[in-house]
């Protein structure tokens, strides 16, 4: 059931989506948002759940779409620092103002108290899966 609605949530994110921003891109990109630019590669692979060759994979496309720059680590690669572009901003404002009519519906179809009552529960069954490495 968790990976039908992941799999719905996705496919909805998608399809909201300006043409040509992918969905990992824009995870990274909201992300970024929350956390402030400059953030390590390693980072934000932990935080997406994603391993760092997706990762790397991600930050090669948003670079040649000029949506962000990896500036270089001044020791080593560890060091490198990942900050949106203002190409980037105004794409993720876009897909921001897009998806925002479709989380609207979701926060209307349910009450706060439902998705209260949802969170200790899903919480509980993460922890699981993460203590037996399973996630």
């Amino acid at each position: 059931m968790i990976r039908l609605i992941d799999n719905g949530a996705t496919d909805q994110l998608a399809e909201s989506l300006p043409e040509g921003l992918t969905v990992p891109e824009y995870e990274v990109m909201r992300l970024l948002d929350l956390r402030g630019d400059g953030q390590a590669p390693a980072a934000i692979a932990q935080a997406l759940h994603i391993n760092t060759d997706e990762l790397i994979d991600t930050l090669h496309r948003m670079v040649t779409s000029g949506f962000a720059n990896v500036d270089p680590g001044l020791r080593e690669s560890a060091d490198n620092r990942v900050w949106i572009t203002p190409a980037g901003r105004d794409v993720y404002a876009q897909a921001i103002a897009a998806v925002r009519p479709k989380m609207d519906k979701l926060r209307e179809a349910f009450t706060l108290e439902e998705f209260r009552d949802a969170y200790p529960f899903l919480k509980a069954l993460q922890t699981w899966f993460a203590e037996r490495d399973w996630v």
